[in-house]
C-alpha cells in the first residue's frame, strides 16, 4: 500500500477535495507528519537523555530538534518557496560546548536524510523563523513532557494562506480514535496511534496508523451539566485557578479532563469531549500559532468552533503569537455561548 492510499477514498479523500496543488499541499502535510512521528517513535528510547531546558523552563529534545530539521527539509525540497514558522532554532546547538547533543541530532535525522551534514541539519532547524502570507507552521513535539512521561503527544504541521489556516495535520502516536470517537476517559497514552487531518470547508479525518480512515464529527451535547471539559495536564501551562471558577460557572458536573498537546483538539474533534479553554497566567502572555493552527482547524471542520476568551475569532496575521486574541476557546459549538458566558461574567480577572 502506498503511503497516501489510507487518506483516499474515491470521491472522499482529500486529494478530491481541492483543486490538484490544494490536493498536494493536504498530502504533502500528511506524508511529512506520518514521517515525523515514525521518526520520534524510532529515537524515543534515547530522547530523555538529550533534553535541554529553555529560558522559560520548558524542555526541548532532541526530538523536537530532529522533526523540526526533517519538516524543514522536506519542505524545501517540495515547497521551497514556502517560509515556515516553527517553534525552535539552532542558537543553542551551535554552541561549542553542545557538540555531543548537536551530533546525535544529526544522526537522527540522517536515519531519514541520509545525506544530511550536521551544518544542513542546523540550517534547516533555522528556517522555522521565517513567515509571510503563506506559511507552514510546525510544532516539532507539542507536550514535550508527555513524550518524555509516556503521556500524550504530538505532531502538529499546518498550512497558512493570508492569515487562513487552509490545512492542518496532528500526527498523534499515542492516541486511539475508532468510529469517530476518541478512546478511553482516562486519555492514558495507550492507542494504537493515528494523524488527524482538516482541510479548509471540506472535513477532518483520523487516519489510524492501521485500520480505515473515519470522518471526524464534534458532539452534540448541548446541556452544559453534562460538558465534559478539556485543559492541560501541566499545571503552569495555565491559569488553573480561572479555568476551575469557569468550570463552575459553566455548571457542568464531569470531572475535566486533563491532557498534553493537541490530542486534546483531536478528542474535541472526535466528540469525546465538548469544550477546551485555555486561559494565560499572565495579561501579556499570547499563545504561540503552532500551538494551535492545526488543532484549531481540526475542531472547525469537524463541526465545533473557535475563538479567544472574548469571543473574537483567532487572528493569524500577527505574527508568531496570537497578538490580538487572549486565551483559547474551542467547543462542539452547541455549548460554545454557554462556555463563553461562563468565562465572561464569572472571571473578572482580565479585561478581555
Amino acid at each position: 500500500m502506498d503511503s497516501h492510499s489510507s487518506s483516499r477514498a474515491p470521491g472522499d479523500g482529500p486529494d478530491a477535495v481541492w483543486s490538484e496543488r490544494l490536493g498536494r499541499e493536504a498530502l504533502f502535510a500528511l506524508d511529512v507528519v506520518r514521517e515525523a512521528v515514525h521518526l520520534t517513535a524510532a529515537i524515543q528510547d534515547e530522547t530523555a537523555g538529550g533534553t535541554i531546558t529553555k529560558a522559560d523552563a520548558s524542555p526541548v529534545t532532541i526530538a523536537d530538534f530532529a522533526v523540526q530539521a526533517l519538516v524543514a527539509a522536506r519542505l524545501a525540497r517540495d515547497f521551497p518557496d514556502d517560509a515556515l514558522v516553527a517553534e525552535e532554532d539552532a542558537t543553542v546547538l551551535r554552541q561549542p560546548s553542545v557538540g555531543g547533543l548537536r551530533a546525535r541530532v544529526a544522526s537522527m535525522v540522517r536515519r531519514a536524510v541520509p545525506e544530511a551534514s550536521t551544518e544542513q541539519v542546523l540550517d534547516w532547524i533555522d528556517r522555522g523563523g521565517g513567515i509571510g502570507p503563506r506559511f507552514w507552521v510546525l510544532d516539532p513535539i507539542d507536550g514535550t513532557k508527555g513524550l518524555l512521561q509516556g503521556r500524550q503527544y504530538v505532531v502538529a504541521l499546518a498550512l497558512i494562506v493570508n492569515g487562513v489556516v487552509r490545512v492542518g495535520v496532528v500526527g498523534c502516536p499515542r492516541l486511539s480514535v475508532a468510529g469517530g470517537q476518541a478512546g478511553p476517559p482516562d486519555r492514558k497514552a495507550t492507542g494504537g496511534g493515528g494523524s488527524a487531518l482538516a482541510v479548509r470547508d471540506r472535513g477532518a479525518w483520523w487516519l489510524p496508523t492501521s485500520g480505515e480512515r473515519v470522518l471526524l464529527s464534534v458532539s452534540a451535547r448541548a446541556d452544559p451539566v453534562h460538558a465534559r471539559v478539556l485543559w492541560s495536564y501541566e499545571e503552569q501551562h495555565g491559569d488553573a485557578g480561572r479555568a476551575s471558577r469557569a468550570l463552575r460557572a459553566l455548571g457542568s458536573e464531569e470531572p475535566p479532563i486533563r491532557m498534553d498537546s493537541q490530542a486534546k483538539h483531536v478528542v474535541l474533534a472526535a466528540g469525546e469531549a465538548d469544550v477546551l479553554w485555555r486561559f494565560p497566567q499572565d495579561r501579556d502572555f499570547h499563545d504561540a500559532i503552532w500551538d494551535c493552527a492545526a488543532g484549531a482547524l481540526l475542531i472547525e471542520e469537524a463541526g465545533g468552533r473557535v475563538t479567544d476568551l472574548a469571543g473574537r475569532a483567532l487572528d493569524f496575521t500577527a505574527g508568531r503569537r496570537l497578538l490580538r486574541n487572549h486565551g483559547f476557546l474551542a467547543s462542539n459549538g452547541m455549548l460554545h455561548e454557554a462556555a463563553l458566558a461562563a468565562v465572561q461574567r464569572h472571571d473578572s480577572t482580565f479585561d478581555l
